[in-house]
């Protein structure tokens, strides 16, 4: 049963990961998720009854509302590819902190509606006081292919901390596909700041999805996945057709369209988020690893028994409330 699944998480670099105990696949999780063993993805796509399990599958304990004392404003930007929606969160009209942040989906999918950018947005704003941006970049379908995606959150990162917040400390932040998209802003920050640009002070990274090929994760928790439905994976498969959607192809590709190979010196202080049951969490791990490596101030929190992309989940289930917290409290020490 997902009940039972256990895994152990990663050494700890020195100084720098958050020591958690392992945990099951979290109970509320595994119970939803035991009907559903050996459901693909292209089940959910034509299986009413799949449907049905999947949508009481991803039903959280509670609704999400709101916080109180949040306002919510959408805004359009011009960008170099187009306009460019963004969608502002804030509870203070004089925030001492400021974050640009992008939700993931592969590259291909989400929008500003998706909870992985409105309720991490409306959480970390409520939670730290800090005006919050999310950025609704361009789409890697019709013909959209790298750098379109980084060239539109880079245009509202220099949006925000040239003419939304200026002066403000301001951190860059995404999940996944999101994740590597602001790394890649980060970077290009960081080498325009000798004439004068604006670099974050401050990397949050949400199960990042930063390397191609992906790399392996270790033979216990290999194990333990293979357990998991497949639609929850990330077979290799899976990942190639992320990358040719993005890249257009899966030879040569650039530097900045997955960042783990470029070169992280200089960045700023980066928390990364991981989780437990995550083909992906390999890339996080590997990426700890070179921005430690690089003389970046880095460290993780391992979201014990959670999937990816948990953070489409609300702050009801306690394991996403103690990610937000971890997120929220990065945000809050600048």
């Amino acid at each position: 049963m997902f009940g039972t699944l256990r895994v152990t998480p990663p050494a700890p670099g020195p100084g720098g990961r958050d020591r958690r105990v392992a945990m099951p696949f979290h109970p509320e999780l595994a119970r939803k998720l035991a009907p559903l063993r050996g459901v693909t993805r292209e089940d959910l796509l034509t299986d009413p009854e799949a449907q049905r399990l999947f949508a009481e599958y991803v039903r959280d304990p509670a609704e999400w509302s709101l916080p109180a004392g949040v306002t919510v404003e959408d805004v359009t930007l011009d960008g170099p590819h187009g306009p460019i929606p963004v969608r502002t969160y804030r509870t203070t009209d004089t925030p001492g902190r400021a974050l640009l942040w992008a939700h993931g989906g592969g590259f291909v999918f989400g929008d500003l509606d998706k909870p992985e950018a409105r309720v991490v947005s409306a959480e970390l704003a409520a939670r730290t006081g800090a005006f919050v941006v999310s950025v609704g970049y361009r789409l890697a379908r019709d013909g959209v292919r790298h750098p379109v995606p980084i060239d539109d959150v880079d245009a509202a990162w220099r949006w925000l901390t040239g003419e939304a917040a200026p002066g403000v400390p301001a951190a860059l932040g995404g999940a996944s596909a999101g994740a590597a998209l602001v790394l890649a802003t980060a970077l290009r920050a960081r080498d325009r700041a000798a004439d004068g640009g604006s670099a974050p002070d401050l990397l949050l990274l949400a199960y990042p999805f930063a390397h191609y090929p992906n790399p392996a994760l270790d033979d216990d928790v290999a194990a333990e996945m293979r357990e998991l439905p497949p639609f929850t994976r990330f077979h290799p498969a899976d990942v190639e057709r992320m990358v040719r959607a993005y890249v257009g192809r899966i030879s040569d590709v650039p530097p900045d369209a997955l960042p783990g190979a470029a070169r992280l010196d200089g960045l700023p202080a980066t928390r990364i988020l991981l989780s437990e049951y995550d083909d992906l969490r390999a890339s996080g791990e590997l990426l700890e690893r070179q921005m430690r490596e690089a003389g970046v101030p880095v460290s993780t929190y391992l979201a014990c028994g959670m999937p990816h992309g948990h953070l489409n989940r609300t702050p009801a289930l306690d394991e996403v409330d103690a990610s937000l917290g971890y997120l929220a409290a990065a945000l809050a020490a600048g």
